[in-house]
């Protein structure tokens, strides 16, 4: 196997030069770094990471702790991270959670030891300790402890869907929350609700219930059949908002199975806008998460290497088939 000896003497540098354009340091003029990439092609190098991790306590790796991979939201969320990285030469470690708090502080604990250059955590709840790290630490959609964080802006993205369904004429509404103990649960209803009241007037009253359940299918489905089963037309919601777009698949799924038609009799919307929205029939209006500027700016911030205030970024609403104008308008 060739050697960084055995580079530098290819291209005829010196052997602190190779390091350098390994590392990615800027002084190394353009020339020289051409050369040397050239050597490295031409002996078909291969850096030993483990070797430079002893010698520079660090690897080029970003360390990633989401609560669970198998959600949609998370694994979308977790590509774009990679891609983000890979622009800058690093790759991505990544750790589930599984939305238990004690494995989530293993698993950061675990990344930070093996000496990765920063990490991006999608908490599984508003808690979590401050961990002893000398590299950056980023919540990234839900908050970690103190550390800051860049997430949608969850309360203005609740109310254009609020404002979506009232322009269609909607004033029977119904509302599915994710789990209250979640600062991003939260703002997504008291967005919804706060526009809501807003809009409602004495002579143009909107009805509003308020269920809460998790950010599941299932949680969907049953939440949506206990709103749906036992009402006639006349008296249940014209429209159902969900607080993700899993949910709103699970209200999709148990209308279709009491035959009520999605838009003509109910319409229904999400939030996240994961692949599956634009594939579920009819296809899902939602709130679209702007899923390449998170992954951006939190790998941003490992690099930058400070710490940050929060960032909240505008997400936009995507219509599709799965609202309409009220019943018989």
């Amino acid at each position: 196997m060739p050697t960084i000896k055995d580079v530098a003497r290819k291209a005829g540098v010196s052997v602190g030069t190779v390091s350098r354009v390994l590392s990615k340091n800027e002084s190394v003029k353009q020339p020289l770094k051409e050369r040397v990439l050239a050597a490295m092609k031409e002996l078909d190098y291969k850096p030993n990471l483990a070797a430079r991790a002893l010698r520079t306590n660090s690897i080029d790796v970003i360390g990633l702790v989401v609560p669970d991979i198998t959600n949609p939201f998370f694994s979308q969320l977790a590509k774009n991270i990679e891609m983000e990285a890979a622009k800058r030469g690093h790759s991505v470690m990544l750790a589930n959670s599984h939305d238990d708090a004690e494995a989530e502080q293993t698993q950061i604990a675990a990344l930070l030891d093996r000496a990765v250059c920063g990490v991006i955590v999608v908490a599984t709840s508003d808690g979590g300790q401050t961990h002893k790290a000398d590299v950056p630490i980023v919540s990234l959609d839900r908050r970690f402890g103190p550390y800051p964080l860049v997430a949608t802006d969850h309360f203005d993205g609740s109310a254009k869907i609020a404002d979506h369904l009232v322009g269609l004429g909607h004033r029977r509404i119904a509302y599915i929350a994710g789990p209250q103990s979640m600062e991003v649960a939260r703002q997504r209803r008291e967005g919804f609700v706060a526009r809501i009241k807003a809009l409602s007037t004495p002579e143009d009253p909107i009805t509003l219930t308020v269920h809460e359940g998790h950010f599941d299918y299932d949680s969907g489905e049953d939440i949506g059949r206990s709103i749906l089963k036992d009402t006639s037309q006349e008296t249940r919601p014209t429209a159902i908002a969900a607080a993700s777009d899993q949910q709103a698949i699970g209200v999709l799924r148990c209308a279709r199975d009491l035959k009520i038609a999605i838009p003509a009799d109910l319409s229904v919307t999400g939030f996240d806008d994961i692949a599956l929205a634009a594939l579920v029939v009819p296809r899902l209006t939602t709130l679209r998460q702007p899923i390449e500027q998170l992954a951006g700016s939190a790998v941003a911030r490992i690099f930058a290497g400070e710490a940050a205030a929060d960032e909240a970024i505008a997400g936009e609403i995507v219509v599709r088939e799965s609202t309409g104008n009220i019943p018989n308008s």
